[in-house]
Parts: C-alpha cells; sequence; structure tokens
C-alpha cells in the first residue's frame, strides 16, 4: 500500500474502488485501486503505447477489471489526468473517460500532470517537456498559489528560478539547467495513473468531482491545427 497526501482528511471506513487514466504523454498507464481510509491500494496497473491510446484505452481498463473480477459498475470514481501534454493523447483520453463515466454515472476527479509530477517528487514547482524547445511549467504564482504555464527560454529566464523544481525528462532538464543553472533539478520518474490515484484521493473521498459536461484538456498550449490557422489567417490579412 501506498501512503497518500499529508492534508488528506480520510473518513475512518471510507472505501471507494477508483480507475486512474493517464494518457497525456509519449507512453501512457491505466490504474485500478481502492482507496481505504487513509491509504491508496493499487490491485492493478497497466502501461499504454502513446500512438495506439485510441486502441488501446478501453480494452485495457476492461482487462484491468476483469482480472479483479469487478465490472464498470463497482467503481466509485475515475480519476483522469488531463494535461498538460500531448493534444491527441489528452483528448483521447478524455473522450475515454467521459465515455466510461457517463453511462454508469461514475464521478470523476480531474488532476494536472505537472501537480502529479510534484507532489511525486515532495515539492511545489516542476516541469515537463513541451517539446518545440518548450516546457510545460508549475511554480508559484504572486499570490502564493501554483500556477501552471507554457515557457520557452527567454520566459524562464525571466522568471524567478525556483530552488528545486522535479523534471522527469531529459529533454526539459537540459533547458532548466540552462535557463536555472543554480536550481537543483529533482529528477523524479515519470508520473503514472497509480500516481495521480493517489494524489486525488482526498480529492476521491471529499466528493469534489468535475462536471462531465464541462471536463475538458488542461492543454497550456493551442493544438497545431489552431496555431497553423491563426498562422494563415495573418499572412492573408
Amino acid at each position: 500500500m501506498a501512503g497518500i497526501s499529508e492534508d488528506f482528511q480520510g473518513r475512518p471506513g471510507s472505501e471507494r474502488l477508483v480507475l486512474g487514466v493517464d494518457t497525456c504523454g509519449l507512453m501512457g498507464s491505466v490504474a485500478l485501486g481502492r482507496i481505504c481510509g487513509l491509504t491508496v491500494e493499487i490491485v492493478g496497473e497497466a502501461e499504454l503505447e502513446g500512438r495506439s491510446y485510441s486502441a488501446t484505452l478501453v480494452a485495457a481498463v476492461g482487462n484491468l477489471l476483469a482480472q479483479a473480477g469487478l465490472g464498470m459498475q463497482d467503481l466509485g470514481a475515475i480519476v483522469a489526468v488531463n494535461g498538460p501534454g500531448s493534444f491527441t493523447g489528452v483528448r483521447v483520453g478524455l473522450s475515454a473517460v467521459k465515455g466510461l463515466a457517463e453511462p454508469a454515472r461514475i464521478p470523476v476527479v480531474a488532476v494536472s500532470r505537472l501537480e502529479v509530477l510534484a507532489w511525486k517528487a515532495g515539492v511545489g514547482p516542476a516541469a515537463l517537456d513541451a517539446h518545440r524547445n518548450e516546457v510545460f511549467l508549475r511554480v508559484p504564482g504572486p499570490d502564493g498559489e501554483a500556477t501552471e504555464l507554457l515557457a520557452g527560454l527567454a520566459e524562464l529566464r525571466r522568471t524567478p528560478p525556483p530552488y528545486q523544481i522535479a523534471v522527469s525528462d531529459e529533454t526539459a532538464a537540459v533547458l532548466l539547467a540552462s535557463a536555472w543553472p543554480e536550481a537543483t533539478l529533482l529528477r523524479i520518474p515519470t508520473p503514472t495513473a497509480a500516481d495521480a490515484m493517489q494524489l486525488a484521493a482526498p480529492g476521491v473521498l471529499a466528493e469534489k468531482f468535475v462536471d462531465l459536461a464541462r471536463l475538458d484538456g488542461h492543454y497550456l498550449r493551442r493544438s497545431d491545427a489552431e496555431i497553423f490557422a491563426a498562422a494563415a489567417k495573418v499572412r492573408g490579412a
């Protein structure tokens, strides 16, 4: 069993079977877990190939449930990692979550992949590779609350460096080291659906669920189609 976040105020005897889904990165994952009081027991988990999410995600969920002798009707909640990450991966994952949740009326908690990475490292700041020499960045905002943004080298150099920052891929680490040589990079394994489930456990038991009609990707960047359309509009103006 794995402990969950320290601020969790679990209700004694509370228990929910939870499905976790993360399709934001080059590799994704699904996990099945049971929230029991102050702990999360991982019942099963499976890794997913990033380019095959649309073909493998629902089947992987079905396999996890079958191996545990359970069905969708046994789920008490779904934890969906809604980005940032691959636009297509996030979209496919959330579409699947909605398709699974709506018929059975399963409540959903959405969490940021950056928040999962930061929680896993035990720090506030975190960064993920966003390609194009940019990172998805989580840092304290002016009010002390975390803020998440897309940042390239210029934006990073204008941002006060944190003392420590969690990072899980080499590309992001190289960019951060260039912009913030004085910051300590905490290299953490890539966050998974099981990690997201542990982070989200307090929200699940507190029933902090999202409205499925409003559940959307936390992209931080527009899709390529939107970017190219905007560029074409500017050229034609």
